[in-house]
C-alpha cells in the first residue's frame, strides 16, 4: 500500500470518526480514536451496507459517508454497551 493511500485512508477515517462523534454526542474519542472509530466504522459499512443492499457509490465524498455510517452505528453499539 503506498504512503498516499495510507494517508488518505487515515484522512476519510479522521473526517468520518468526527463526524460521528458530532452526531453521537458525548461518545467522542479524541483524534486518534475517532480515526480508530471511522476506519473500523469503514469496515462494518463495509459489511453491512451490501448486505441489507446499499450502494451509495465511488469517490472520496462516498468513502466518507460510507466510513461516517458505519462509525455511527459503532458509537451507538458502544454507548449501548457502556450503559448496560
Amino acid at each position: 500500500m503506498a504512503v498516499e493511500s495510507i494517508l488518505v485512508f487515515l484522512v476519510v477515517g479522521a473526517v468520518a470518526g468526527w463526524l460521528a462523534g458530532q452526531i453521537v454526542k458525548g461518545h467522542g474519542f479524541g483524534l486518534v480514536g475517532n480515526i480508530v472509530v471511522g476506519i473500523v466504522g469503514a469496515f462494518i459499512a463495509g459489511w453491512l451496507l451490501p448486505t441489507i443492499g446499499l450502494s451509495i457509490g465511488g469517490g472520496i465524498i462516498a468513502a466518507i459517508i460510507h466510513a461516517l455510517i458505519g462509525a455511527v452505528i459503532l458509537l451507538v453499539l458502544i454507548g449501548l454497551i457502556k450503559r448496560a
